[in-house]
């Protein structure tokens, strides 16, 4: 399986590279209020990228952190209820105290 991963790897990084040598053509990138970039087009393609894949990951920050603080609170639930099954258990295996049996 690791051989499989590593030659879908190299394929990707092979057709990848290809597409970046195909497009070094300058390209002009035009924004509001008179500002360009000027540049390689697969350099501003990859900036681009770079800058969504960052700004995804802020996007789901919340959410992380919602999930850490549930499984947080669920965890203390576990060891407070594991705590109490093993008061519970061995409450049932002690023998009774001798002063609590009824002779009749």
């Amino acid at each position: 399986m690791k051989i499989l991963f590593r030659i879908f790897a190299a394929v990707l990084f092979i057709v990848f590279f290809g597409f970046a040598l195909k497009n070094t053509q300058e390209a002009t990138l035009l924004f509001f209020m008179g500002y360009e970039i000027h540049g390689p087009l697969v350099l501003l393609l990859l900036g681009f990228f770079a800058v969504g894949a960052i700004l995804g990951v802020f996007a789901m920050m919340p959410t992380l952190f919602r999930h850490r603080r549930e499984l947080a609170k669920q965890r203390k639930i576990i060891v407070r209820l594991e705590k109490e099954n093993q008061e519970q258990a061995l409450a049932r295996t002690q023998a009774p105290p001798a002063d609590s049996i009824v002779e009749f």
